[in-house]
């Protein structure tokens, strides 16, 4: 369980690369690289966007099949080719009015290390580097491109009264 006041929380914002996919990306034949997504993760993406949560991905890569998998998931915020992704966080913080205590952050690796500092909740996978699992206040259970991000928005939406408790839920 997460040891924070989830009530807090109004927005999410997550890696692709090792916390949303595995750490192991397969090649096309043409060079472009290819990732799986969760499907739970996916669910809850687009459920906590239903609930009125920020969500926003911030990625290094370029990919374009990962913005159209997201943005179909109802993302509005796809930051892709992120190389400093302070400015992404800070940006998005502004257009949204939100605080560093009412953010969620999910990295796995060294790019997202300067993000988790910055961010109120910083979270990481199981199969994160060391240093950032050194500096989060929670690491999942679960491992990268293996449900760590259904587990992180479950826990927030579970804390807000939110979880199994809208139509969207269900479909209705």
């Amino acid at each position: 369980m997460i040891d924070y006041d989830l009530t807090k929380i109004k927005a999410l914002f997550f890696d692709v690369d090792g916390v949303l996919s595995g750490d192991t990306v397969p090649l096309h034949p043409n060079g472009e690289p290819m990732r799986m997504i969760n499907i739970k993760d996916g669910y809850a993406i687009q459920f906590a966007v239903k609930c009125g949560l920020h969500i926003a991905i911030i990625t290094g890569g370029h990919t374009e099949a990962v913005r159209l998998r997201f943005e179909g998931l109802g993302v509005k915020d796809v930051c892709m080719g992120a190389s400093v992704k302070t400015k992404e966080y800070n940006e998005l913080i502004k257009k949204y009015n939100l605080k560093p205590e009412e953010v969620l952050y999910m990295g796995d690796d060294i790019p997202d290390y300067e993000v988790l500092r910055l961010v109120g909740l910083p979270c990481c996978p199981s199969d994160a580097a060391p240093d950032i699992k050194a500096i989060c206040k929670y690491i999942s259970h679960r491992a990268g491109g293996q449900g760590c991000g259904r587990d992180v928005i479950e826990q927030v939406l579970r804390a807000q009264g939110k979880w199994m408790s809208h139509e969207e839920a269900f479909g209705w």
